[in-house]
């Protein structure tokens, strides 16, 4: 049966479907017949089926005529629809914060940051998601801060929530994406952070969580934990880590910049207490040395951490992996034997800066190097050399 043709109305057309129903009645395809600039034009609408009856037929008719008539607005279906194409697709292109999260994530994917930034842009989208960089106000940025304060967060978590949205828009302006909005516009007032403490085991704690480590099945994710403590290694370094960053015949391990937190590569030495852990991992045909599931980078291991913490005695608050980079740093700085700046190399720390938290350990260490002078003097007062008959001896008195 071929479809047939219906006049509803002056400049409507309806085409009933042979087969298609509507509810209980055919389906209509509706076509509207109209005039522009002495041409005549025959546009379809659609289905009824889609939501289109005669009454929205003659009042689409009705906008175009006008259109034609007085020249505001699309003349032609035609015309209405690229015009709302191309608002789509300046909506799809509009520098929106998370449009610009969208091309700060995939630039800056596998990184060791990127993991923390997934877990921190949420309250940044839940708020800003539509809002493009010259929407945003300093008050605006101030009440996201005071809502994460209400929730408990930590300043230094509020302090990254911040500096990821900060990253977002400058990054977004460094690819012409968007312009960083005045500063009388937008400030981001940073909440200040005590960032002196430091997690750090004593030598019967260490030994705890050497045993601890020692009875536990999971061997090879135990020689991470190993491993953190021997080379202060980042945790995203330590599980980014491959066969091929190994050198067992010079003795370096290679820190990738595409995972290291500063993005720049660098390298650390093998120590034998390092290189004795690496030999003794089980390999697999993963290139990583600490796999996931099917071989792939592994993203996590709190679950093991967290058994590990409790079976060795440890504090609630203690972060192994981050506690151990910590304690290797303290134990070093402690020792008299390792100065600031060759600990800021083995650290790969960005700058001096960022070592000076353990700078009063070295000064303790420099004080007991200083008072082994004590005991020089302390010898060299208590000493009977030969000497000519009358000759004085000045002694050093102790405090």
């Amino acid at each position: 049966m071929a479809s047939e043709w219906q006049k509803l109305d002056e400049g409507i057309r309806a085409r009933v479907h042979p087969t298609r129903k509507h509810g209980v009645k055919p389906d209509l395809y509706f076509v509207l017949r109209f005039t522009v600039d002495g041409q005549k034009k025959q546009e379809a609408l659609g289905w009824a089926s889609e939501g289109w009856t005669l009454a929205k037929a003659r009042a689409e008719l009705a906008k175009l005529k006008e259109a034609a008539r007085t020249g505001n607005g699309p003349a032609t279906l035609q015309e209405k629809r690229a015009q709302a194409k191309a608002a789509r697709d300046a909506e799809k292109s509009k520098p929106t914060i998370s449009v610009l999260w969208e091309t700060y994530n995939e630039a800056h994917e596998g990184r060791a940051s990127s993991y923390t930034d997934k877990s921190n842009i949420a309250p940044i989208l839940a708020r800003f998601a539509k809002a493009t960089p010259d929407d945003i106000r300093t008050a605006h940025v101030d009440s996201m801060r005071r809502d994460l304060e209400g929730q408990g967060k930590s300043a230094q978590t509020v302090k990254h929530v911040m500096g990821l949205l900060r990253r977002i828009i400058r990054y977004g302006a460094q690819r012409g994406l968007c312009t960083v909005p005045d500063i009388s516009k937008l400030h981001f007032d940073m909440p200040k952070v005590n960032n002196v403490k430091t997690e750090c085991l004593t030598p019967e704690q260490a030994k705890a969580l050497f045993d601890a480590l020692d009875a536990d099945p999971e061997q090879n994710l135990a020689s991470l934990v190993r491993l953190a403590l021997a080379t202060g290694m980042r945790r995203g370094a330590l599980l980014a880590l491959q066969w091929g960053d190994l050198d067992f015949r010079t003795g370096h391990i290679t820190l990738r910049g595409e995972v290291a937190k500063s993005g720049n590569t660098s390298q650390i030495p093998m120590t034998a207490a390092a290189r004795v852990i690496l030999e003794e991992i089980e390999r697999t045909a993963s290139p990583y040395v600490f796999p996931g599931k099917k071989g792939g980078k592994r993203v996590e291991v709190r679950n093991f951490t967290d058994r590990i913490r409790k079976a060795a005695g440890l504090p609630a608050d203690f972060r192994p992996l981050h506690g151990l980079r910590h304690t290797y740093a303290s134990w070093l700085a402690s020792s008299g034997k390792v100065d600031l700046f060759t600990l800021q190399k083995l650290m790969t720390h960005g700058s001096p800066q960022m070592t000076q938290r353990y700078a009063h350990l070295a000064d303790e260490a420099m004080k007991r190097a200083a008072s082994v002078i004590d005991e020089c003097l302390d010898l060299a007062a208590n000493a009977e050399p030969a000497r000519p008959a009358g000759a004085k001896v000045t002694k050093f008195k102790k405090d």
